[in-house]
């Protein structure tokens, strides 16, 4: 279950930084995406992101379960302990799975968005051009109509380019927040290791002295 997760954590990593960038990959992924969101893609992908929420939600209740538990802290179940360093690591991938989902598509509509945009605006400068070759034989009117449409574009992509600015310094920071949830998945999993290394010694232990028990019984009958 941790390989999987990780797997497609750090493939949602590997996709996000192939939108950030202007590469030829990154229109490969564009399409891909454009494609997913047609048909019943939504449906699955929608259906998919349902299924790991319930099984966090699972995990976080399992959490919570052994919390509350009424057992004496000196005496605490070391089986108890490695379940709960797997339950708090399997929502906290399973979350961050969901977030940089979340962080994908809203960097693939803006992209779309900003695209339609620039396309607009050339189509807006081309007819400037036209409107500055005929002004003289055209109406005036329709000249001024026409700087009017211009600076309504220039307004709006001022806008976008503010808001893309903004979900920029937002994707950063997702990935420093990335990056603290890498560390802290490490720290969990040498804890997990440990809390194991831990339980079988105890049994271990727990086997030698059954062992010695029948021995030293039957040095007393004898």
């Amino acid at each position: 279950m941790f390989h999987l997760l990780f797997s497609v954590i750090f493939a949602e990593m590997a996709v996000i930084l192939l939108l950030l960038f202007k590469t030829p990959l990154r229109k490969l992924v564009i399409m891909a995406f454009d494609l997913v969101k047609r048909g019943r893609g939504p449906v699955v992908v929608k259906t998919v992101a349902g299924t790991v929420f319930v099984v966090m939600m699972s995990s976080v209740y399992n959490i919570v379960d052994i919390t509350n538990r009424e057992v004496d802290p000196g005496s605490i179940n070391p089986t108890d302990q490695v379940l709960m360093a797997r339950n708090i690591l399997d929502p906290s991938l399973m979350g961050f799975m969901l977030f940089l989902g979340l962080m994908i598509d809203r960097l693939h509509y803006y992209i779309r968005e900003l695209r339609l945009l620039r396309k607009t605006m050339e189509a807006a400068k081309k007819q400037s051009r036209s409107v500055d070759n005929t002004k003289n034989g055209g109406s005036s009117e329709e000249f001024n109509a026409m700087e009017a449409e211009i600076a309504t574009l220039n307004t709006m992509i001022k806008s976008l380019e503010s808001e893309c600015a903004a979900k920029a310094d937002a994707t950063q920071a997702a990935e420093a927040e990335a990056e603290a949830m890498k560390k802290q998945s490490k720290e969990l999993l040498l804890e997990y290791d440990r809390l194991l290394e831990d339980n079988q010694n105890l049994q271990n232990q727990l086997q030698a002295i059954e062992q010695s028990l029948p021995h030293s019984e039957g040095k007393k009958n004898m």
